[in-house]
């Protein structure tokens, strides 16, 4: 895991050297939606997919803050009213401020490659005519429960 750990690290370098740094922890990515501003869809199956894109860019951001125990919803809020590039959310802390200042940062290339991957499966799934997915599972509703304590009732087995 060490190896594995320091492999990582040395990638993330290369990353950051080949095309630069920007704010982690979601924060590029919520950068990233004012570009949607002036995109204008020309039917509703574009301001669909535009909606889609707006509310998936939001969700690293999000999940980053749940897992660290506060409201994504809240605090992507608040993220999203600031003009500052480098504003963000330490969520290690739990304060706001400047991320790159703060050591908390994403390699360009890491963030561009995710985002054009992600499109890439999106654009895959909307052009197959069938995909193949798990099918839910239904679960079988819960049974009475026993009636211990009470004598048989004779003669009316099935």
């Amino acid at each position: 895991e060490r190896k594995d750990r320091v492999d990582d690290a040395m990638n993330a370098t290369r990353a950051a050297v080949e095309e630069g740094i920007v704010p982690g922890g979601g924060t590029a990515l919520l950068r990233a939606l004012k570009s949607l501003e002036g995109v204008k869809p020309v039917n509703d199956d574009q301001r669909f997919g535009v909606d889609i894109v707006k509310k998936a860019i939001q969700e690293p951001a999000k999940q980053i803050v749940n897992n660290a125990g506060a409201d994504g919803s809240v605090i992507v809020g608040k993220l999203l009213e600031s003009n500052e590039a480098n504003y963000g959310y330490d969520a290690q802390n739990g304060e706001f401020g400047d991320l790159v200042a703060k050591g908390i940062i994403d390699p360009t290339k890491v963030v561009r490659c995710a985002l054009q991957d992600a499109a890439s499966v999106a654009a895959l799934l909307i052009t197959t005519e069938a995909m193949v997915a798990e099918k839910p599972e239904k679960k079988a509703p819960a049974g009475a429960p026993d009636m211990g304590g009470m004598g048989g009732m004779g003669g009316m087995d099935f």
